[in-house]
C-alpha cells in the first residue's frame, strides 16, 4: 500500500518536534522525511552557558538521527531550492517530492550585513563564537565589555540580556568586575518589548540593577575591528575591548528565492494553522512572521516553534487519517531568563493577548534556574 510523504525542512526544535509527532501518529505506510545540513542538533539556549564556562560543546549537542527517532528518514545536505507550488525541495542535487511540506529552517545569521561586525567581535549565537567568548572572558582582568544587538529583532529575545547578567556574575566571581565596564547597546527601544511594557521595564531594572550600562535605540552601522570601536546610526560611538554580539538575521536563501517571503523578508503564515499561501505548505518557528495587534511580530523563540510544530502535525494527522481534532496555535509561550549566580527569572503568558500580550515575569530564583537545567536535560536525553 502506497502512503503519503511529509517533508520537513530543518532539524531545529520545530523540525524535530514535527518529525517525532508525525512518526508516532501516522501509519507506517506514510513517510516522514527530515532534511538538515548538519548531523548534530544543537540546544541553542545552552550557548549562554557555553559562553560563560559552565558547559562543553559536546554536552549541548546530540546526533539529529537520535533526536528525530526511529522511523524518520533523515536526509543530510544543503537545501538548494524549494518549489512550494509542486511541494518539492532540491537537496544536494536530489529532488524530494511530498504531499505536505513543513518549512522549519529557522533564521540564518548574517553578521556580514554590518561592516566589520564578524571581524570585530564574537557571535553569541554560534558554538565557535560562544567558545571564543568564554576564552576571552577567562583572560580579562580589566577593560570594556560590550554586549550588542545588531538589529532590533532577533531570535531568543532574552538572550543578550541574559548574556550581560551572566558575564557580570562571571566577572564578579573572578574578582575583576570592578575593573570592567560592562555595557549593553541595543538596537531595540527596550528589552523584550513584544512581551509588553511591564515585562520590558522589569528586565531593564534587572540589568541596570547590576551596574550594567544599558543604551537602547543604538543601531550599529559599522564596526572598526582595528580600532575596536562601534559606530551607530544616531552618530554615537563606543569603544570596547571585548565585543559580544547578536547578529542580524534573515530567512535562508532557498526560502527567499522560492517566493515564500513577504516584504519584510519572512514567511507569512495563518496565525492559527501556520499555513502559507501555497496549499499543503506550512511554515513554523523563526522563519515565519505573525503580526500581533500591538504592531510587533510574534517573537522568534524555540517555545513557539515547538508548539506550532505540534499544531501542524496534529492537523495533518487529522486530515490524513481522520483521527484527532483540528487544532490552532494560541500564542502561548514562556521562557527562562538567566540572571547569574545560579538564579533565573521566568516569563510566561499569551502573546496573542489583546490589546497587548498578557505576559507575566516571575522574580529570579534558584527554582527557575534548575527548571532550565532540567528542561535542557529532558530535551537532549529524555
Amino acid at each position: 500500500m502506497t502512503g503519503r510523504t511529509v517533508l520537513i525542512l530543518g532539524g531545529g526544535v520545530g523540525g524535530v518536534v514535527a518529525a517525532r509527532r508525525l512518526r508516532a501518529r501516522l501509519p507506517r505506510t506514510d513517510r516522514v522525511v527530515l532534511v538538515d545540513r548538519s548531523e548534530q542538533h544543537l540546544f541553542q539556549p545552552s550557548l549562554l552557558w557555553l559562553a560563560t564556562g559552565t558547559r562543553r560543546a559536546d554536552r549541548i549537542q546530540r546526533p539529529l538521527a537520535a533526536m528525530a527517532g526511529r522511523g524518520v528518514e533523515l536526509v543530510l545536505g544543503e537545501i538548494e531550492a524549494i518549489d512550494p507550488a509542486r511541494l518539492v525541495a532540491r537537496v544536494a542535487g536530489r529532488e524530494i517530492a511530498a504531499d505536505a511540506l513543513i518549512i522549519a529552517l529557522g533564521a540564518d545569521l548574517a553578521p556580514e550585513l554590518v561592516p566589520g561586525l564578524a571581524e570585530g567581535g564574537h557571535n553569541l549565537y554560534t558554538i565557535a563564537g560562544a567558545q571564543a567568548i568564554e576564552q576571552a572572558l577567562g583572560r580579562m582582568k580589566s577593560g570594556r565589555v560590550v554586549v550588542l544587538t545588531a538589529a532590533p529583532a532577533y531570535k531568543c529575545p532574552a538572550a543578550p540580556y541574559e548574556a550581560a547578567m551572566l558575564v557580570d556574575a562571571l566577572l564578579a566571581a573572578r574578582g575583576v568586575r570592578g575593573a570592567v565596564e560592562l555595557s549593553l547597546y541595543a538596537a531595540e527601544p527596550g528589552p523584550m518589548g513584544v512581551a509588553g511594557p511591564v515585562v520590558s521595564a522589569g528586565v531593564r531594572q534587572m540589568v541596570e540593577g547590576r551596574g550594567i550600562r544599558y543604551l537602547p535605540e543604538h543601531q550599529v552601522v559599522r564596526v572598526d575591528p582595528a580600532g575596536r570601536t562601534l559606530q551607530f546610526a544616531n552618530g554615537a560611538t563606543a569603544a570596547y575591548d571585548l565585543l559580544i554580539y547578536v547578529p542580524p538575521h534573515r530567512a535562508p536563501a532557498a526560502v527567499r528565492s522560492a517566493g515564500l517571503t513577504n516584504a519584510a523578508g519572512w514567511v507569512p503564515v495563518h496565525r492559527g494553522t501556520l499555513a502559507t499561501e501555497f496549499p499543503g505548505v506550512f511554515a513554523i518557528g523563526d522563519v515565519t512572521t505573525i503580526p500581533l495587534t500591538m504592531g510587533k511580530p510574534l517573537p522568534k523563540a524555540g517555545v513557539f516553534a515547538h508548539r506550532q510544530a505540534e499544531v501542524v502535525a496534529d492537523n495533518l494527522v487529522a486530515a490524513w487519517t481522520g483521527g484527532g481534532r483540528p487544532r490552532a496555535f494560541d500564542g502561548q509561550g514562556e521562557c527562562f531568563l538567566e540572571t547569574g549566580f545560579g538564579r533565573a527569572g521566568f516569563g510566561a503568558g499569551n502573546f496573542y493577548g489583546e490589546p497587548l500580550p498578557q505576559v507575566a515575569l516571575r522574580s529570579p530564583s534558584r527554582w527557575w534556574h534548575w527548571g532550565k537545567v532540567l528542561f535542557e536535560w529532558r530535551w537532549l536525553h529524555g
